[in-house]
């Protein structure tokens, strides 16, 4: 039985932007996922979009904060992952016992396919894609858009948008948080582009959120380069709530 599984202080986000310098540490939450959210933003996001038993969908479940945080709002939730080392931590990360938890049901799938996933079945979509090949999340496993390069990604994002919009209940909500990237001294608008992507499945655009980015692994080493090369360093991250 969870003992600590909440935020010590903790207050619904107000406007569009949004920081939290702390990871967060409670429940079993921890920063060991290479590029996992903090729980902050799905707790903000499942608050305000949903109600208890809901049905939730985090198709790219990675490190398992999504999942984590549905269970503790008791909220039932589907985490699905192409790659089987990311469900086994999933597994791990949502196995305690807390009162009023919510059900935790674990896919290996692909988020470009939802097959077992009824046509407008899920109250909320709430989830956290890979930025490309930004950070590359498994070796070999076909259909991991982490190693997709920009322009492939892109195009395998379609399927993933046309599937959100069939699986979600007509007047419902998907979350999703997308950052950009640098590619010779430019900005390469991927957030925007997959925002796009999303308004032609369907949906409209219900808010922008730009959130901070904290304690970022690689800012040491890139702050050298952006005084000579001249440019800045990005340190916020897109959060776009569609509905359906």
């Amino acid at each position: 039985m969870l003992t600590h599984h909440e935020p010590d202080s903790f207050e619904l986000e107000e406007n569009s932007l949004w920081s939290f310098p702390e990871r967060g540490c409670w429940a079993t939450h921890d920063a060991k996922y290479r590029g996992n959210w903090s729980p902050y933003v799905p707790r903000n996001l499942i608050l305000r979009y949903t109600t208890e038993k809901e049905l939730i969908l985090d198709q790219f479940a990675g490190g398992g904060t999504t999942l984590i945080e549905a269970k503790l709002l008791n909220r039932n939730i589907i985490g699905v992952d192409i790659n089987p080392t990311s469900l086994e931590r999933c597994r791990k990360k949502t196995t305690f016992m807390c009162d009023n938890a919510g059900s935790v049901y674990i896919k290996n799938g692909d988020a470009r396919k939802l097959d077992f996933i009824p046509d407008k079945s899920i109250d909320f979509i709430c989830t956290h894609p890979p930025y490309a090949n930004i950070v590359k999340y498994s070796d070999g496993i076909s259909g991991d858009i982490s190693n997709f390069g920009l322009c492939d990604f892109l195009t395998e994002m379609r399927p993933v948008a046309d599937e959100c919009y069939r699986v979600l209940k007509p007047k419902k909500y998907c979350a999703i948080l997308m950052g950009d990237t640098r590619k010779g001294g430019h900005i390469i608008t991927l957030s925007f582009d997959v925002m796009k992507i999303f308004k032609e499945s369907g949906f409209n655009v219900k808010e922008i959120v730009i959130k901070e980015q904290h304690n970022c692994k690689y800012t040491d080493r890139w702050k050298k380069k952006s005084y000579i090369n001249n440019f800045l360093l990005i340190a916020h991250e897109y959060l776009f709530v569609f509905q359906k």
